[in-house]
Order: structure tokens, then sequence, then C-alpha cells
């Protein structure tokens, strides 16, 4: 039964980035691209949301094939609200990595650092839950920037080992780390908005900055036969702080699912076989003590 879930996980793959069945070549230098081989790699996504609009049309069994027939072994999810996150994490523990994000009732991405009870909801749900970072939350503006509040999330962080998934530009992490030079940040998107160079300058000055890969699957592969040169640089110079992503915030994510993580595979398959399988899966393995295996395909 394993062996009909690999190969038809493998095929799958193959047709969806359109690269030929081959038998795999051995190569001479570790730095020739992976190619095709690509199909073969285990995939952790880094970036996943479970929100209360996706709870109907795609249920937690539902979640769970799609990351199966894409070659998703685990996943970190966060939610709006938390119990999407609990929900999948309840069906699936062996799969799913859970943080919690702070979006609850009234509380949204602009404006939960006013939430007057968000530090003890924060408390409550870490108490309860075995979240393994706080996030992603978005930093939107300076009027988000409660050093209070903030100081109190770096230590509950730092308390439990968390990891906090931060939404933001260039300058709220830069605050972030001038708050405490010790805190653990994965960068939601690799700054979205900011260009490669400042990402470059960013990832370069906080050298324990992690980074999720998620929307930025087409900057990074850009236009020709390689990737996009600034892009490159980044994903080999920083290769074991990035980690790849879906950020399923919507449900026409979901819809697309397995054309996202494909769109993954096409520019880690330019990429030497040991940088891809860091970025695939292996850094996540890392900073989150887990073991990604096939083993886990087709189980909970």
């Amino acid at each position: 039964m394993m062996r009909t879930i690999r190969q038809l996980f493998f095929s799958f793959i193959v047709v969806l980035v359109g690269l030929p069945v081959l038998a795999r070549e051995d190569h001479d230098h570790d730095d020739a691209p992976i190619g095709e081989a690509v199909s073969e790699l285990l995939l952790f996504d880094a970036h996943i949301h479970y929100k209360e609009p996706a709870w109907g049309p795609y249920p937690v069994e539902k979640v769970i094939r799609l990351m199966d027939r894409s070659g998703v072994a685990m996943g970190l999810v966060s939610s709006t609200p938390d119990e999407g996150t609990i929900k999948l994490w309840e069906f699936a523990p062996n799969r799913i990595v859970p943080e919690l994000r702070p979006y609850h009732g009234n509380a949204g991405s602009s404006n939960w650092t006013e939430m007057p009870t968000m530090e003890s909801y924060l408390e409550g749900r870490l108490e309860k839950y075995p979240h393994q970072g706080i996030g992603e939350f978005h930093i939107r503006n300076r009027s988000m920037w409660d050093r209070a509040l903030f100081r109190r999330i770096i230590d509950m962080a730092k308390e439990r080992d968390l990891f906090l998934h931060v939404h933001s530009d260039a300058k709220p992490i830069r605050w972030l780390y001038n708050l405490d030079k010790d805190v653990k940040i994965i960068w939601a998107h690799a700054g979205l908005g900011e260009d490669a160079d400042t990402v470059y300058r960013v990832m370069k000055r906080y050298p324990n900055l992690m980074a999720d890969t998620s929307l930025r699957e087409f900057a990074i592969r850009g236009t020709g036969d390689d990737l996009d040169p600034k892009w490159k640089k980044i994903v080999l110079e920083f290769q074991d702080r990035l980690m790849i992503g879906s950020d399923t915030w919507v449900n026409a994510q979901w819809d697309s699912y397995d054309t996202i993580m494909a769109s993954n595979r096409d520019w880690l398959s330019k990429l030497p076989r040991p940088v891809a399988e860091k970025i695939a899966y292996q850094n996540a393995e890392r900073v989150f003590g887990r073991t990604v295996s096939m083993q886990l395909i087709g189980k909970r």
C-alpha cells in the first residue's frame, strides 16, 4: 500500500511540474541542479492557515489528502481562530506543527495589539496546547509597536522556546531584534513587499533570522532558465534558514494547493540536491525537532 501511495505521489508531481520520469543519474558534483529528481523530495509546508471559512469545503480529512497528494509530509499551521489549527492537529498530530495566531473574535490583523485581553488569551492557549510558535501575525504600522505587549510576547516565546512568525516589512524585524537580540523569528513571505536587496541585507544582519518563502515562488523562479540572480544569491547564502510555504489564507489557495506546491518544486529543481533538501524539509526538521519521512504520507 505504501509503495502504491509513493508511486502515485511521484507520478502526480511529475505531471504537475512538467518533468519527464527519468532514471536519476549520479552527478560528479554536488552543485549540479537536482532537476527532475525534485519530484522525489518530501516537503514541509511552513505557512499553512486553516481558517474558519475553509472548515466546510475543506474538512480535515481533505486537507491531509491534499498534503499527501503534493508530497507534503508535515506543515506549520496557524489559523483564525486557533480552533482551526487544533482541529487539524487533533486529527493528524504527526503531520501538524501547531502555532498560535492571535486573531480571534474582534482581534484581527490590523488591531490585535490593541486588545486588552491579548496577553491573557495567548498565555491561556499556550498553556493548553503544544504550539511551537506565536503567529503568523501582522505588524502593519508603527501604531502596532506596543513595546510592553511585545516584550511579554517575547518572554512567552523564550520561556517555551518558540518562534515568532512575523508578517511585516523590514522595520518591525529590526525593532523586534532591538527589543531582544535573541528572539527567534520566522519572517513570513521573506518580507513579501520588500525587494530582494532589502531581504538580503536583513537576513545578513540577523544571522538567526529564519524566513518562509510563501508567495515568493515566482519572484525566486524568475523568467529565465535559472533562478532570478538576486534571489539565487539569497537562497544559496541563507540556505540553512529558508523554508517553503503555501499560505492558504483564503480558500482559493486551498483550491490551488497542488499547483502552489508544484511551483515550489519548480524553483527547487534549479538547486543542488543538498540545498533543495534543506529548504524543502530539512531546515524545518532542525528548527522544530521533527522527523520528516515518507512513512508520514497517507497517515495521520
